[in-house]
């Protein structure tokens, strides 16, 4: 089965989503299910899990609400507070629902990037490995050394870096060893796992295959097809990019992997670490 590991669904008119406004004019709208449909069959993609994009409770029980009447949603990353003494039971109560399968605090446009190491978070933490429920780190280069102390203090926590960690791909050589560097020290956790996602948007207008393909080269060689899972990042990668042209890229720039390798890229890990 293969499986989008990574998109969103949204209504700009439920006002939380601080980030989406009118000046992203193509974004800027409702998207939801039959918006994908299209697309995703196109692609050969029958499953998603979609992942929050306001850092509120009321989006996550919006996407578990589209999720229950909607057989392609396999999984949900929500958000939770997660420093508040409610949040482990919180953690609890979402993990009732079938398709809850993790949580992701918006961790690029916090303003501490030591806030994902703050101990505080313990309780939150460990209710979601006692849920086996995964964490989502949306992160840059910058936030590595403090998300190799989490990822230590919390060794039976599975997580995922979404979007390769941001590379800086429309500067260049300017920004690569920084962010290859911090990719081999996050791929050393056994714990950590990354998509192969997003890439697309931090391009420069006009990327090709070429462009993307020594980013895809580096993750593939840190991580290994084991530990990568594809995702398409829609509908944000409509800004630089679509479906159909990001689902065909990948699998050109993946095909010196095997047959078994590549399922699992495109569906077997996200299957496997998702719980889905």
């Amino acid at each position: 089965m293969h499986i989008d590991a990574h998109q969103h669904y949204w209504d700009p008119a439920r006002g939380d989503y601080e980030w989406l406004t009118p000046e992203l004019e193509i974004l800027y709208r409702p998207f939801g299910p039959a918006d994908l449909k299209p697309l995703r069959e196109r692609a050969g993609v029958e499953r998603t899990v979609v992942v929050q994009a306001a850092p509120t409770i009321d989006e996550t029980r919006y996407l578990l609400d589209i999720a229950r009447d909607e057989p392609s949603i396999a999984g949900v990353v929500g958000w939770v507070p997660l420093l508040l003494p409610t949040a482990p039971a919180l953690i609890g109560a979402l993990a009732q629902e079938p398709k809850f399968k993790g949580v992701r605090p918006m961790l690029q446009d916090l303003p501490d990037d030591t806030w994902i190491a703050n101990p505080d978070l313990a309780p939150a933490i460990e209710a979601l490995i006692a849920h086996d429920l995964a964490f989502d780190a949306l992160i840059y280069a910058r936030h590595v050394d403090h998300v190799e102390t989490f990822a230590r203090r919390f060794p039976s926590l599975r997580i995922v870096v979404d979007h390769g960690a941001k590379p800086p791909i429309r500067y260049g050589q300017a920004g690569w060893q920084t962010w290859a560097d911090a990719i081999a020290r996050l791929a050393k956790l056994p714990g950590v796992h990354c998509k192969l996602s997003g890439l697309a948007t931090e391009a420069s207008p006009g990327w090709t295959e070429e462009t993307l393909r020594p980013y895809v080269e580096h993750l593939l060689a840190t991580f290994g097809p084991a530990r990568l899972m594809w995702g398409s990042d829609w509908p944000v990668l409509e800004l630089n990019g679509d479906y159909l042209l990001w689902h065909s890229v990948a699998n050109t720039l993946l095909a010196s992997l095997d047959d078994g390798e590549r399922e699992a890229v495109f569906g077997g890990n996200a299957a496997a670490f998702y719980r889905l």
